[in-house]
């Protein structure tokens, strides 16, 4: 998922998409375990994407603080 497409996401969007891809990451994990993935560049995505939502909303909660 790119920057600019998250940007676009409302606050309770960007929360919602955070606990999809957590549970999904969860997920990869696990069945990487069992049986490896054919792709695991995939897992690393994923932690990325993560990472970029959760800095949004940071950014978001940093942004509302400092309007006020």
């Amino acid at each position: 998922m790119k920057t600019s497409e998250i940007k676009e996401l409302s606050t309770p969007d960007l929360l919602e998409r955070i606990d999809t891809e957590k549970t999904m990451l969860v997920r990869m994990k696990l069945n990487h375990a069992i049986t490896p993935l054919d792709n695991p560049q995939k897992v690393k995505e994923v932690k990325l994407t993560v990472a970029r939502l959760l800095t949004e909303l940071r950014t978001r909660e940093l942004n509302k603080k400092s309007n006020s």
